[in-house]
Order: C-alpha cells, then sequence, then structure tokens
C-alpha cells in the first residue's frame, strides 16, 4: 500500500510540469482532455503510468503509447518515442499510422493479402502496396480497447477481434497488460484465444529515438542483435521464403555497429527498404523462454534500451520512410531515419512459407507473447 501511495504522487508531481527536454522531474505531458472522445460508439481516454524513473502515457485506442520519458546519463529526462498530440490525429490517420500502436492480428506482412487456412483461400485488406500491413485496413490498432485494470505504474486492456474483420476468421479475444517495473522495464505481454481457426502474430510499433523525439538522427545509435540469419525480402517487402545468413553482410549486429555505418551499402535488400527494414532470425528455441536478443545506445545521452522477448524473430526498421512532411506531438518535424522500430513477432508472411514458424491459432490453444524494453544508461 505504501508503494502505491508514493508511486501515485510521482505520477501527480510529473502531471504538472513542463518542458519538452528539461531538467530532471520536469515533463511535458500530453493532456487528457485532448484524447477524451467517442470511437464506434466506446470510450477513448489518456492515462499517465510510472514507476517513478520512467513515466509513460498510453490511450486506450489502439493501446499506444504516447509518451515515454526516460533520464539520460545526468537524468535530464526525454520524451524517447514518437507521437501525437491529440486523439484526432491517431484516429484519422494524420502521418504515420502506426506510431506507439499494437498491431495485428497479423504483424507485419502478408502477401497480396492471400493466404490458405485448412484448405480455404481467404483475402484480407491490403492496405500497403498492395500488400496486407500489421492487419490490414482496420487492425487491432484501430480498436478501443477496454481497460479493466489500472494501477498507477500498470494497465490490463482487452478487445475482442471480431470474426471476419479485415477478412480474417474468427473471433479473437486478446488481453495485453502494459507495466513499468521497478528495475525500468516497460513490459508489453498478450495473450489471445479464438473461437475459429485464425492467424494471429502481434507486435508492439513504439519508435524510439534515445535522444528525444524529432532529436536527430538515428544513424548514430549503436545496434546489437542477437541473430545470425535474416528472412530476406522482394521489392515489395514479402519474404521470399529463404532465411540467410548475416554473415559478412550489413545484417550483421552480432556485435555492436552503429546504424548508418553499412545502411547505404550497396545490396539489394537495403536498396528494396530504403534502409534496414527486415526480420532477424534469433538465436533461440521457440520454447517461451524470455531472453535478451537486442541492445539499442545512443552514445551522446548515453541511454540504452535491452529488448528481450520470447518470440523467435525481431524486425528492425531504420524509419526509411518518414520525410518530414508531418510533425509529431512537439510541433517538430518527424524526419527520415529519426527514429527506429525494434518489433519482437514471428516471420512476416509466415503462413504462406513452410519453413517459417507457424503463426495459426485454434480454439482451446492460447497465444502468448511477451517483450520487454528496459532502459538504463551507461
Amino acid at each position: 500500500m505504501k508503494k502505491f501511495f508514493s508511486v501515485l504522487a510521482a505520477a501527480v508531481m510529473l502531471v504538472g510540469c513542463c518542458g519538452e527536454k528539461c531538467e530532471e522531474g520536469c515533463l511535458k505531458l500530453m493532456k487528457a482532455e485532448d484524447f477524451q472522445t467517442t470511437v464506434d460508439g466506446k470510450k477513448v481516454d489518456l492515462y499517465t503510468l510510472t514507476n517513478g524513473t520512467i513515466t509513460m502515457q498510453v490511450t486506450n485506442f489502439g493501446g499506444r503509447v504516447v509518451s515515454l520519458w526516460t533520464p539520460d546519463r545526468e537524468g535530464k529526462m526525454a520524451d524517447i518515442v514518437l507521437g501525437y498530440e491529440n486523439i484526432d490525429r491517431y484516429v484519422n490517420n494524420t502521418g504515420e499510422r502506426f506510431l506507439g500502436a499494437n498491431v495485428g492480428r497479423v504483424a507485419n506482412r502478408i502477401g497480396k493479402g492471400k493466404f490458405t487456412l485448412n484448405g480455404k483461400d481467404y483475402q484480407v485488406t491490403c492496405n500497403s502496396n498492395g500488400q496486407m500491413l500489421h492487419g490490414g485496413a482496420k487492425g487491432i490498432d484501430m480498436l478501443v480497447w477496454d481497460v479493466v485494470e489500472l494501477k498507477p505504474d500498470a494497465m490490463v486492456m482487452k478487445v475482442r477481434v471480431p470474426d471476419g474483420m479485415d477478412g480474417f476468421p474468427g473471433n479473437l479475444d486478446i488481453t495485453m497488460t502494459y507495466k513499468l517495473t521497478a528495475e525500468n522495464e516497460f513490459v508489453v505481454t498478450y495473450a489471445a484465444k479464438t473461437d475459429a481457426p485464425t492467424l494471429v502474430n502481434l507486435s508492439h510499433h513504439s519508435f524510439f529515438n534515445l535522444k528525444g523525439e524529432a532529436g536527430g538522427t538515428i544513424t548514430d545509435h549503436e545496434l546489437t542483435i542477437k541473430a545470425d540469419r535474416i528472412t530476406p525480402t522482394d521489392v515489395d517487402l514479402i519474404p521470399t521464403g529463404e532465411i540467410i545468413p548475416v554473415e559478412g553482410t550489413p545484417f550483421d549486429f552480432r556485435k555492436p555497429h552503429t546504424i548508418g555505418e553499412r545502411i547505404e551499402a550497396d545490396h539489394e535488400q537495403l536498396k528494396n527498404g530504403k534502409g534496414y527494414d527486415l526480420n532477424w532470425v534469433l538465436e533461440r528455441e521457440d520454447d517461451g523462454q524470455v531472453l535478451n536478443i537486442c541492445t539499442l545506445y545512443e552514445p551522446t545521452s548515453g541511454r540504452a534500451m535491452d529488448v528481450a522477448t520470447d518470440q523467435v524473430a525481431i524486425q528492425f526498421y531504420s524509419g526509411n520512410f518518414f520525410d518530414g512532411t508531418y510533425n509529431g506531438k512537439y510541433g517538430k518535424p518527424l524526419k527520415f531515419r529519426e527514429s527506429v522500430a525494434l518489433e519482437t513477432q514471428k516471420h512476416p508472411d509466415a503462413i504462406n512459407h513452410d519453413g517459417f514458424p507457424s503463426t495459426v491459432l485454434n480454439p482451446g490453444e492460447q497465444y502468448n507473447h511477451v517483450c520487454i524494453y528496459k532502459f538504463y544508461t551507461k
């Protein structure tokens, strides 16, 4: 009980602070009234969570992380995720649709939106250059989630994805928890069940810049990924079905490299994605253990972020399609290669490739997924 009140008091003090990037303890938080609306007959709101060190704001429209404040090595705070200043921009897709969102029911891509399940052919909605991306035209990011439990440092949300939405079969019930731990971890957990055979591959899609939103290039961030293979793609960013080694390529991040060191290399896969936009196959078994698989480090601020998961792959995207034509929540342009997405998942387009992990979920089974972003300085 004592811990509850101390964390709640910290949250109350932080709400009143100001300054986009400022001294320790001073934050510019989004206003709840700018996110309070009704979508599809359900109430949308903005929630502030804190563990006393990290402060995060979340809207239940798509379970989006709107802001995430962490200290640098000197204790100065910055908001290190991209977001928007009001709910209208999320609802009306002003700019990048997936900022901070949960994506699915199938994250990443399905080639031409086509697959066969139990002998039946399905065509799901295509929303990216003739392909299905992150669930399709609607997706779970465009649904209002029910907040069923709220604590100062955690929240639980649920949503039902109806049978036939975006063309997918089965009613899918998802429970998701966001928690900020005493170890400065942002823990995302998913559990899902279905009443008919369907596909499930959920992921979290925050865009990070460890200098702060609109803080400049991420090409100087150092990245480590514990993966010795990737799934290469065609020009539409659909996997070819191959799984190839990273040895001797610009995709070998088994030791730290800056993102910009090899991003302009003469390689077909970099040309396809206009930079890094690929699925790395992790050096692990599909055994449900949560293991550290990735580290992002920004040397100027000293901020670092570890990624841990029970999933078998991670998508690394270096913000190649941002072009500065729209602004983030502090009125500054969101520019080319000024953010990074690190999305734990199973392989893209898995249903169409026999050698990829299964994304099929049947009645009586439960889908589980853990993703942990841990923040610290060095």
